[in-house]
C-alpha cells in the first residue's frame, strides 16, 4: 500500500471542480466533516468557485447555525441538492422554497441503500419504500420547487408489485469524518456515534472514480489500529486532513463522551420527572400500547416523553429503543448528540439499520402528529416557509408492524389542565392540525390501509383509529364534549366508532397508573 496523501483543508477544497456531485457525511450535529466543509465555503466566498455543485447527503447535518449543510447555502455555489432531511440546513431550505436551486426529498433510509447501489453500478434502488408519498411520482417524485423538473423517481412493477426505482448517480467527492488514520490512510470511527455510511459513502465515490477526502483527528503508525475498527480502508482514500480539535468535536459543540461510542457505560441518575401536561397525557396513553420485549423506534418531541413514562412506570424493560443512525438499546440522545445513544448494546451502520427498519424489524414506532387529513395522510416534511423534509419517517413508519402519532390536538396556544381524573381546556390553540388536506404526504393512510398496518393518532383529548372508512374516532378524554371540543376543533367530522369509549381516567391522575401490571 502507498502512504496516504496528508493534505490541509484548503487544499482539499481546491480538489472539488465545478459543477461536480458532492456528498457529505454525518447525522445531524455528528460526524460532521467541518473542517472539509468550512474551506469549501471559504474558497467559494472568496472566488466563486466551486460552483453549480450537487449536493447529496441521507440524514440531515448542521444545527441551524451556519454548521453542516449551511456551509453550501450560498446562491450559485450549489445548483441541486437531493436530500433526506433539510431542517438542519436552513440557508439550503431558504434556497429551496426561492426555486434558486433544484431540490428533492429521498426517504433517508433509501439515500442510504443508494450509496450502496452507487458503490455497485446499479441502476438504481428499488425498494417499496415512499409509495403513494410525496415521493411516488404520482404525487411529485421528491420535488420539493417549481424549477426541478427532472425525474429520479420511477414508478415500475415487479413481479406484478409496485416499486419505486430511485435513479443513482455517480459521485465525484465525498467528504466523511473518521477518528484516527494510520499512515496509509486505512481510518477508523471508534470515536464517532457509529459508522454511519462512511463504508457504502466511500465505495460509492471510489467506484465512481472520484476523490475520497476523510477528515480525522490524528494520524497514528502503521499497523496500530485494530483492523476491525477500521471502516474506510486505505485502498478507498485520496487525502487525508487533520481536522482542528473544534472541528473533530464528536458532536457539534459538545466534548467526547465515551459512552456514546461503548467505550464505557454511565450510571444513569433517576428519570427526572415529567409534569402532568398535554405531552405526558399523550405519552402516557401511548406507553399503554407497549408490550414486552418490543423493539421500539421514538421520534423527537412528544414521543421522547414516552420513556420518561416508561421509566416511572416502571415498565422500561418493555422495550428496546432503537435510534435510525445505528444504536441498538441504550438511552436515546437529544439536542445536538441525536441520533445518539448512551450505553448502546450495539452501534449498527446507519444503512443497516434501515434494512431492518424497512424489512419491518421495528413492532412499534412512536412519531410526532402533525397535519392530519380524513383519509389518514400525515404530514411533516413541508410547511408553507418551512421546510422539513422527511427523513428517516418514510421508512420507519411505513414499515414498523404499528405505528402511533404522538401529538396535540392544537397547536399555537394550547393549555390544558387535570383536575379530579378530567381533561380541561384552559385556553384553545388557534391552528388545527386535523385538516382537510395535507401540504405534503409524508405517510400515506391509503397505503396503510392497503398493507392493512394499524395506525393511531394519539392526542390529549381524543385517540383516532386509521380504518378503511378513514381516520375515526375511537377514545374521548373525560371532561372533553365532542362538538365543542373535537369536531369543531377540526376542519373535517371524523368517522366516530360505534363504541366510543372515554379514555382511560388514570391517564389524568398525577399518580402512577400501574402500567406494570398490564398483560405481556
Amino acid at each position: 500500500m502507498n502512504k496516504a496523501k496528508i493534505i490541509t483543508a484548503e487544499e482539499a477544497a481546491m480538489l472539488v471542480e465545478d459543477g461536480v456531485t458532492l456528498s457529505t457525511g454525518g447525522f445531524v450535529s455528528c460526524a460532521c466533516p467541518e473542517a472539509l466543509s468550512k474551506a469549501l465555503e471559504k474558497r467559494f466566498l472568496e472566488t466563486g468557485h466551486p460552483k453549480d455543485l450537487t449536493l447529496l447527503f441521507a440524514a440531515g447535518q448542521g444545527h441551524r447555525d451556519g454548521t453542516g449543510g449551511d456551509h453550501y447555502g450560498h446562491e450559485g455555489m450549489v445548483k441541486r441538492v437531493i436530500g433526506g432531511h433539510w431542517d438542519r440546513a436552513a440557508r439550503l431550505g431558504d434556497l429551496a422554497l426561492a426555486n434558486k436551486i433544484e431540490a428533492y426529498n429521498l426517504p433517508q433510509g433509501v439515500i442510504t441503500h443508494m450509496y450502496r447501489d452507487i458503490a455497485a453500478h446499479n441502476i438504481g434502488t428499488l425498494t417499496h419504500v415512499g409509495l403513494y408519498t410525496f415521493v411516488d411520482p404520482r404525487n411529485g417524485g421528491g420535488k420539493l420547487n417549481e424549477v426541478t423538473t427532472e425525474d429520479i423517481v420511477e414508478l415500475v412493477e415487479i413481479g406484478g408489485k409496485e416499486r419505486l426505482l430511485y435513479k443513482t448517480m455517480p459521485i465525484d467527492v465525498v467528504f466523511l469524518r473518521a477518528s484516527y488514520a494510520d499512515e496509509y490512510g486505512n481510518c477508523t470511527v471508534h470515536r464517532e456515534i457509529g459508522p454511519l455510511d462512511s463504508t457504502a459513502m466511500a465505495q460509492a465515490c471510489k467506484n465512481s472514480g472520484g476523490k475520497v477526502i476523510v477528515q480525522v483527528e490524528k494520524i497514528v503508525k502503521a499497523g496500530s489500529l485494530d483492523p476491525k475498527l477500521v471502516k474506510i480502508p486505505g485502498i478507498y482514500v485520496d487525502a487525508i486532513v487533520v481536522g482542528s480539535d473544534e472541528d473533530n468535536m464528536q458532536c457539534l459543540g459538545t466534548p467526547y463522551d465515551g459512552s456514546l461510542t461503548g467505550e464505557f457505560q454511565i450510571p444513569l441518575d433517576a428519570i427526572a420527572h415529567v409534569p402532568l401536561n398535554a405531552r405526558k397525557i399523550i405519552a402516557r396513553r401511548a406507553a399503554m400500547e407497549l408490550r414486552e420485549n418490543a423493539i421500539v423506534n421514538l421520534g423527537t418531541g412528544v414521543p421522547e416523553v414516552i420513556g420518561n413514562v416508561a421509566a416511572e412506570e416502571g415498565i422500561s424493560d418493555y422495550m428496546t429503543l432503537t435510534v435510525e443512525a445505528g444504536s441498538i438499546a441504550g438511552v436515546p440522545m437529544g439536542g445536538t448528540q441525536f441520533g445518539a445513544a448512551a450505553n448502546p448494546m450495539c452501534i449498527l451502520d446507519h444503512n443497516v439499520q434501515f434494512d431492518f427498519y424497512q424489512g419491518g424489524g421495528l413492532d412499534l414506532a412512536f412519531l410526532g402528529l402533525a397535519e392530519t387529513a380524513p383519509n389518514g395522510d400525515l404530514n411533516v416534511s413541508k410547511f408553507g416557509t418551512r421546510l422539513a423534509g422527511a427523513g428517516g419517517f418514510i421508512d420507519i413508519t411505513q414499515n414498523a408492524k404499528k405505528v402511533c402519532y404522538c401529538g396535540t390536538f392544537t397547536a399555537k396556544g394550547l393549555d390544558v389542565e387535570c383536575r379530579d381524573g378530567k381533561l380541561h381546556i384552559l385556553n384553545e390553540g388557534t391552528k388545527k392540525k386535523f385538516v382537510k388536506e395535507v401540504e405534503h404526504i409524508t405517510f400515506s393512510g391509503f397505503y396503510a390501509n392497503k398493507v392493512k398496518q394499524p395506525v393511531l393518532y394519539i392526542t390529549e383529548r381524543a385517540v383516532f383509529e386509521l380504518r378503511p372508512a378513514g381516520v375515526t374516532l375511537v377514545e374521548i378524554a373525560p371532561g372533553i364534549d365532542l362538538k365543542t371540543q373535537i369536531i369543531d376543533c377540526m376542519e373535517f367530522v371524523p368517522q366516530i366508532a360505534d363504541d366510543l369509549k372515554v379514555m382511560d381516567e388514570r391517564i389524568f391522575r398525577d399518580e402512577p397508573m400501574g402500567l406494570n401490571s398490564v398483560s405481556k
